[in-house]
């Protein structure tokens, strides 16, 4: 590790007052919750259709048994534990440095961590609700519906509370992760490739000089950070105050 990198941060994180932090699926695979895009990830393995289809409105609406499946075979993690990158971030707020956390995860690890002030861009697996009657459920409660996943109350279809391929951002969700990144005076991005929009562009929206990106590859922002890191997070976290 680059110490004088490392040295650098630690030395910003003492300094920081409004701490932001902006994470992608990175944070959450040394929970043991593989990414989409790594070697083990969805978009590597074999399924009958490619994940980015399963996973969309159109083929959700169209073939909710497949889609059903899928989501609660591959993208549920009821035993996963925060990390060490959940529990600073967590321990930050708690001590009022820490401003908000803006995640594209829907694992909700932030929270089982400590943290409260948590814009979830994609949403979250533990939210349901059904299209019909809008009546809510938690994961316990919308796993104990089983397929065809119809709503006791109405009989309507229940959703996953997560953002599909095909789906908009939830539009107060972008305004209060938009603001905090606007009021931050420190910007932490970390375990992102940065290449899924609208929520890469959101690192546009900051003010500051202090830009910091931790992701073990290379991103196309790096050219814009203020200091990089080519490491791991949890290794990072470790080792910050």
């Amino acid at each position: 590790m680059d110490e004088t990198k490392l040295a650098t941060l630690q030395s910003w994180v003492r300094e920081a007052k409004r701490i932001v932090f902006f994470g992608g699926a990175g944070v959450s695979t040394e929970s043991g919750i593989p990414d989409f895009r790594g070697v083990d990830g969805l978009y590597n393995q074999q399924f009958d259709y490619p994940p980015e289809t399963i996973i969309s409105h159109s083929f959700c609406t169209r073939h909710h048994d497949v889609f059903y499946r899928f989501y609660t075979t591959r993208m549920l993690f009821p035993d996963a534990k925060p990390n060490i990158a959940h529990e600073k971030l967590a321990a930050w707020e708690r001590e009022g440095k820490l401003l908000a956390v803006v995640t594209q995860n829907i694992d909700g690890l932030h929270q089982m961590a400590g943290s409260k002030n948590v814009f979830e861009l994609h949403g979250s697996v533990h939210r349901s609700y059904c299209q019909k009657c809008r009546a809510g459920y938690d994961l316990a409660q919308f796993l104990a519906l089983g397929e065809p996943c119809k709503c006791p109350v109405c009989g309507g279809r229940v959703k996953p509370d997560v953002v599909l391929y095909e789906e908009g951002l939830d539009p107060d969700t972008i305004s209060g992760a938009v603001d905090a990144i606007r009021r931050a005076d420190l910007l932490i991005v970390a375990g992102t490739s940065l290449t899924v929009y609208p929520a890469a562009a959101f690192l546009d929206e900051y003010r500051g000089h202090r830009l910091v990106l931790i992701n073990k590859t290379p991103t196309p922002r790096d050219n814009i950070a203020d200091l990089v890191l080519h490491e791991g997070l949890g290794d990072v976290f470790a080792r910050l105050p």
